[in-house]
């Protein structure tokens, strides 16, 4: 399976402009630059998109988990904090930290933190980012 998503620059890098689209059409040519990565300005920016590929990978990947061990989640509401820091050669995203509540009936707190580690490090998106790659879960009763 392929997926794709695009992306179109114009101009220099502060003062340029981009858009990004994907396949699915769920982003049809969103603004993203400088400004939006930097500076706050409304539009989304690489790492966001990293974070909410690895927050929905990860949800997704647990769920699974949960299902093989017999249980469902009545919610799984996980959020990716990504870094971006400055390094000699440059910026590079150097962790991502997962941060997920769940209810989970009838999981106990040894198992749900057992389960969620192995979907961290089982989800694909986990296994492609070369970050450190930290997580807080939390079983909601």
């Amino acid at each position: 399976m392929k997926k794709t998503a695009s992306a179109v620059w114009q101009g220099g890098l502060k003062d340029g402009k981009g858009q990004i689209s994907t396949e699915s059409g769920a982003l049809k040519q969103v603004p993203y630059g400088f400004n939006t990565r930097f500076e706050g300005t409304p539009g989304t920016n690489p790492e966001e998109l990293i974070g909410a590929a690895h927050s929905g990978c990860f949800s997704m990947a647990l769920s699974m988990i949960l299902g093989e061990a017999g249980l469902t989640a009545e919610r799984i509401d996980t959020t990716a904090e990504v870094t971006l820091d400055k390094q000699p050669d440059g910026f590079a995203i150097t962790a991502v930290h997962l941060i997920l509540k769940a209810k989970v009936p009838g999981a106990s707190e040894q198992q749900f933190l057992e389960l969620a580690n192995k979907a961290k490090a089982g989800c694909p998106v986990s296994k492609v980012l070369n970050a450190k790659i930290s997580l807080d879960a939390t079983l909601v009763q």
